[in-house]
Formats: C-alpha cells, structure tokens, sequence
C-alpha cells in the first residue's frame, strides 16, 4: 500500500519497496521518537522511516525560510520511498514549513503536522500549563490555539530554555536542570500541562514529578498518540496493534543511512524502536 510520489514534484522520487505498510517521521533531531514508537503500537507490523537534520539543527533558531528549506530537504529523503503518510513530527517545522511540504508532497503522500494539545487540556476547564520552547512561548501561533480553544481557562505559558537541547544530548544533569527551572514558574497544582515541544514527551514523567511536587500530579497532554493515530487515517490504514512485528526500521541522517544516534536509547521510546530492529 506504499504510494509514489508524483513524477512531476520536483527532484523527490519513489522507490518500490512493496506492499508493506510504512509511516515517515520527520524532525531536526529525536523529538519523533514518541510518535514514532505510537506508531509502532498501533502497527507494529509497519516499517518505519525515520529522518531528521543533525547537519542542519536546531530549527527552532532559524528563519521560517530557512526552516522551510531543510525541512523540505529531510522530507524530500524519506519522500522517495514511498511511505504511506509523512509525520512532521515537530511543533516549530509544523507551525512554519508545513504549507510547503503539503504542495510538495500532496496528494501522493498525506503530511501530518504536530499541533500542541491545548484544546483536550483546556476541555476538562480546570488551570492548564503549557511548556514550550522560549521561541514557542508567546508567539501569535500559540497565543492563536489559546484564544481559540481555551477561553475562560486560567492558562500559563512556561518558557523552557535548554530542555529540548538537553533532551537531545540525553544529558541528564542538563534535563535536570532545565526541567527544574520550568517547574520553578509554573503555577502551583495545575489540572493539565501541555507539552509544546515533541522533545518533552521523552522525559514526561520526569517533568510531571517536578510540577507534582508534594501535590497531585498534572494530567499530560502530549501530541504523539493524536498524530500517529492521525497519520493511520490520512494514509488509508486501519489500526492492528495485535499484528505481528516486523521491527523494520530506516534512519536518515540528513539524508544519509544511519542507526538510531546513540542518545536515542537513554529513552524507552528509542529502545522501542531499537529492539531487534532490521534495516528495511
């Protein structure tokens, strides 16, 4: 059920690579690992393609054109083989490139973006925090999900400098550090917490231990089961998470061949993935 991408979409082509079914992801470092591994949950029978840009990261400093640019490069990569749906597995990429790999890349191979789970957050009415990257953080993107989807809710943005760079080094002192410093302004005891950034949701729980604190713990809203399930529906694929597992795995490095980065396996989402994996 692989499908070919137009011959008339610019420099990307399709491979054949048969009937199996395969879901991309893409993002600038490892922040697709928890979609991905939602994925594997609802298809563990399904190869997974995964590329992302330590050549051209971080993207969330660069200007949308220039985001635009490698984003459209990584997905042009994983684009020529064949995958049945395109995870853009990043809130920044989402927010700024998304347009663009949509005409490139529709209708052949249907692109999901990563949007920050402020509406399900917002709907229980109770305070909600919402932790992103500082350039996240205030924008008229996030502020625009706010007063679309959590009017009348007592809601508060934390800025959250160095975590997404720490979580992808898997630096512990550096998760630490960081998460400590966003607990430190957040409100205390609040009902739900987004996590703006795809790189969060690897040290979920860490970050909801240190908002706990002594208190109840917040009730966290991620985006990877929303896109996976997501990416199953546009590419046409119904959900089996009984299927047997194939553990088919393709890395791209900007664009090269690679195993998973080594900080991929401090995370459970990455050995997930890792275990017994075959290059498909």
């Amino acid at each position: 059920m692989g499908r070919s991408l137009p011959h008339d979409r610019g420099p990307a082509r399709a491979v054949d690579y048969g009937d199996r079914v395969k879901i991309a992801l893409m993002d600038s470092g490892i922040g697709l690992l928890a979609a991905a591994a939602a994925v594997r949950r609802l298809r563990p029978d399904a190869d997974l393609l995964l590329s992302s840009d330590p050549d051209g990261m971080p993207w969330g400093p660069r200007t949308p054109r220039s985001l635009t640019e490698r984003a459209l490069l990584v997905a042009r990569a994983v684009a020529a083989r064949g995958p049945d749906a395109l995870i853009v597995a990043c809130n920044t990429a989402s927010v700024h490139a998304l347009p663009a790999l949509r005409a490139e890349l529709e209708p052949g191979i249907p692109v999901i973006g990563t949007v920050p789970a402020i509406k399900p957050a917002a709907s229980g009415g109770g305070s909600v925090a919402i932790w992103a990257t500082p350039a996240t953080t205030g924008s008229p993107y996030q502020r625009g999900l706010i007063r679309d989807f959590a009017q009348g809710v007592e809601v508060t943005e934390v800025p959250c400098p160095g975590l997404a760079d720490a979580v992808e080094k898997a630096d512990e002192q550096a998760i630490d550090r960081a998460v400590a410093a966003a607990a430190a302004l957040t409100p205390p005891h609040p009902a739900a917490l987004v996590l703006g950034c795809t790189h969060y949701e690897l040290v979920a729980r860490r970050i909801r231990d240190a908002v706990a604190g002594t208190g109840p713990a917040p009730v966290l809203y991620g985006s990877a089961e929303a896109v996976a399930a997501q990416a199953l529906r546009r590419g046409g694929i119904e959900p089996a998470p009984g299927a047997e597992p194939s553990r088919r795995l393709s890395v791209l490095l900007s664009g090269r061949e690679a195993d998973l980065p080594a900080p991929a396996l401090a995370y459970a989402e990455g050995r997930l993935l890792g275990a017994g994996a075959a290059v498909s």
